[in-house]
């Protein structure tokens, strides 16, 4: 007897996302947890406003879970191993770059970014920065450049992610 052993073989494993604990394609963590967070806050206030404490812990449970949701979708937006590869392949074709410098002289603009973008959504790039500014500080090596050398490309990938995403609505 012949047994046929069938396999999918996935080449760019990398680009399923996938949850640390489930192991399920699409994980998108940092998304959904800033969307629980945010819709957790929210759920206390109006839950408290209608039905007292008891309320407020109801309206919390509710707003993390329909929060973390709206998350998901949102960081769905931006796929980071994407996003990589798109900026790798073009960044010499943007407006400010500069003759000579490397994709890993733009690479943490472009990160912060789109990031930015999921973390920040319903804002303006405009109204995130001193925020997306801060964060990148704090994590920036000493060779990498400062904010405002990399700003051009931070909202160049954040206008991208824009872009794609009011794209599928």
């Amino acid at each position: 007897m012949t047994e046929v052993i069938t396999r999918k073989v996935v080449v760019n494993e990398e680009d399923l996302n996938r949850d640390p604990i489930t192991g399920t394609a699409g994980a998108h963590p940092l998304g959904t947890g800033a969307g629980a967070v945010s819709g957790g806050v929210a759920g206390v206030a109006v839950g408290t406003a209608v039905g007292g404490p008891a309320g407020g812990v109801i309206g919390a449970a509710v707003g993390a879970v329909a929060g973390g949701l709206a998350g998901k979708s949102a960081a769905e937006a931006a796929n980071p191993t994407a996003e990589e590869i798109f900026w790798r392949e073009t960044y010499v074709r943007e407006p400010y770059y500069l003759k000579g410098r490397t994709f890993e002289y733009y690479a943490p603009g472009f990160r912060a970014g789109w990031e930015g973008r999921v973390r920040h959504d319903g804002r303006s790039f405009d109204e995130a920065e001193p925020e997306l500014k801060a964060d990148y500080n704090l994590t920036k090596s000493e060779l990498d450049p400062d904010w405002q050398d990399v700003r051009p490309a931070a909202r160049a990938a954040w206008d991208r992610v824009d872009r794609n995403w009011k794209a599928n609505e």
